[in-house]
Order: C-alpha cells, then structure tokens, then sequence
C-alpha cells in the first residue's frame, strides 16, 4: 500500500495517544490510594501486593468484581461521571467487608467506544476516593477503546477488589443461631441496583434528567439518582474490632432482602425483619408510587434504606450497637434469627412507609 492510503489504529477509531494521556493524567489520583502493602504506582504490567507488609500473619484472601449496572448510562446522560466510580468500588468492597475481610487492593476496567481522557479521569477519580475511604490501593486497571461495540460515547466499568482476613475470623460464623438480633446500616439512596426499572419510571413519566427530583426539590432528577453508593468497610471492620459477638454480615444489594440475607444464614435458619422500623428514604416511596410497584417487588429489587445487615448474638447487642454510633451511624434494630424449617428464609412484620 502506499503511504496515502495506509490506515492506522486511530483510522479505525482506537486513539493510543489518548489512551496514554490519560495513564499520566489519572497517576496523581493513583498515588492518593497508598496503603500499607502497595505502593500504588500504574504503568506495569501487574500491580503488586505485599501482604506481610500489610500486617497479615495467617490471612485467608477474598476476592469480589462487580459493576454499576445502568446506573451508568444515567451518569453518561447527564455528564456527571466524577461519581460513578464510587460506586464500583463500593459495589465490590463491601462485597469483602461480609467476610470480614479488609479490602486491600482494587483494580479497574474502563471500555469505551471513542476514550475521551477527561471523561475517563473523572471516572477515575471517583475510584480513587472510593478506594481512599475504603482504605484499598488502586494498583491497576485496563483502558479499552472498542469502537463499533459501544456507541458514541458509551463506555462501562467493571471492578475488582482483593481483600485479606486473619484465618480465624472469616465470616459468616457457624454459630449463627435463633434469637440473634439483626441491625441494619442505612443506605443513601438506590445504591446500584434496580435502576433498569428505575429508567423505566422515568421514561414512562416522560422526565428529563435536568428535572427537579420530585423526592429531592434541592437537587436535580440526575443529581439525585447518581448519588453514590455507601461504603461500609470503616464502619464494619471497627464493629468487628471491638465486638467479639458479630457472626455475619450481608450486603443488601440486588434481590433486596429475601435473596441476600439467606445467602449466609445456615440451613433451616432465617430471619424476621420489622419493616416498620425502617426509615424509608423518599426516592424509594416515589418509585413505588410513580411506577405502580408493589412492597413486595420493591423489597427484592432494591434496598429499601438499608444498604448492610449486621447479625450479632444477643448478648453483644449493645457494645455493637455503641461501636457503629462511633463509627457516625444510626443502627436500625431491625429483628432476629429464627427457624425457618421448609418456610419462607425472610419474614416481615409491619410495613415499609411508602
């Protein structure tokens, strides 16, 4: 071929030089993320983890990936994208925190159809301060530009999170019994489930992002519905420090209570849940009654304004209870284990104010 008429990867839309501005852009944000163990530097072909240095002595390693679901595509059509990357390591660091793991390291996947370096360092900086609160270095992560997969300016996330626990505490503990008690840890809001059939409120409502948010009058309908994700690892890793009684934890993320609670009772237990107790945020009564959902689908499609469950004996409930009000949150006493038999794993009483 001759010179004129040769192609190139940027011909066929894939910009290296971008992408290699924006490893220099995002290092500063990286470097933010040190911890004991890693020193958080980008540019290798791995990241590197020292776990003695870490302090670990006979530490079992758990591993969590996740995403933000279609909550990005909110963060694309409104511009706003300095957020969403909280969310991805919320997703998968308190994935971690139930197994009572400290997370320790985090790597990313950005994927795009045309990589915009300013669009993708906002995306990064949100991880790198979820990664600061989560007390987890940003070792790594893949920048991919994949035109004719992802339209425009389309582009999706994926996380991946590392963490580590001494052998002799790994979570969920086998002496889970009836007459546990259960504390919740509020929520901010939708968190990163559901927001397929959140879109679809909208759409149907015929509401533009830019709206006022019906729920919020301070914010508008993007702004509000993009608030991040909580993370729990400070608070849950200080619960677990100072009370010897915590036997399990759940992260209450898509499926809503029935789907995860189950996930780390033993066979025959469940457990009973006082939905009156429950502070509903406002997003969540606006949702069931703008898109005709029911308690029921609400319940096992989003958090409700409980994003964690803590399950504790009896006996700990009150050092429990005062090492979360020390960590800055309001436990929810929210019920207990029981039996289950062949029934139902959750149960309520009262109802969710909707």
């Amino acid at each position: 071929m001759t010179e004129k008429s040769s192609l190139t990867y940027a011909d066929a839309g894939v910009d290296i030089d971008a992408g290699n501005a924006l490893v220099e852009r995002i290092k500063p944000l990286v470097r933010s993320t040190r911890r004991r163990g890693a020193d958080a530097e980008i540019g290798g072909f791995g990241g590197l983890f020292d776990l003695k240095a870490a302090g670990f002595v006979d530490p079992i390693l758990v591993a969590a990936n996740d995403g933000v679901g279609t909550k990005v595509k909110i963060a694309i059509e409104t511009g706003v994208h300095d957020t969403i990357g909280i969310d991805l390591v919320a997703m998968c660091v308190n994935d971690l925190v139930v197994q009572g793991a400290e997370p320790l390291f985090f790597l990313d996947y950005y994927a795009s159809g045309r990589l915009d370096p300013k669009i993708a360092a906002d995306v990064v900086a949100g991880i790198a301060r979820g990664c600061v609160e989560a007390g987890a270095a940003l070792i790594g992560g893949e920048t991919a530009e994949m035109p004719g997969l992802y339209a425009g300016g389309d582009f999706d996330l994926a996380g991946f999170a590392v963490g580590a626990v001494e052998r002799a505490k790994l979570l969920p503990r086998t002496d889970i019994a009836p007459g546990d008690v259960l504390f919740g840890l509020k929520s901010s809001g939708v968190h990163s489930n559901g927001f397929s059939l959140v879109r679809k409120i909208v759409a149907n409502l015929g509401l533009g992002w830019d709206a006022p948010a019906p729920f919020d009058v301070e914010k508008t309908l993007g702004e509000a519905l993009l608030t991040p994700t909580r993370i729990y690892v400070k608070a849950a890793l200080a619960a677990l420090a100072e009370c010897d009684g915590v036997k399990a934890l759940a992260h209450i993320t898509g499926g809503g209570f029935p789907d995860n609670l189950p996930r780390v009772l033993p066979g025959g237990l469940g457990a009973r849940l006082d939905l009156s107790a429950i502070q509903v945020p406002r997003v969540f009564a606006w949702l069931a009654a703008s898109g005709g959902v029911g308690e029921a689908e609400m319940l096992r499609t989003f958090n409700c304004g409980v994003g964690m469950i803590i399950i504790a004996s009896r006996e700990s409930a009150a050092v429990l209870e005062r090492a979360l009000r020390n960590q800055g949150e309001a436990p929810i006493a929210l019920g207990e284990v029981v039996e289950a038999g062949d029934g139902e794993r959750v149960v309520y009483s009262g109802r969710l104010g909707l």
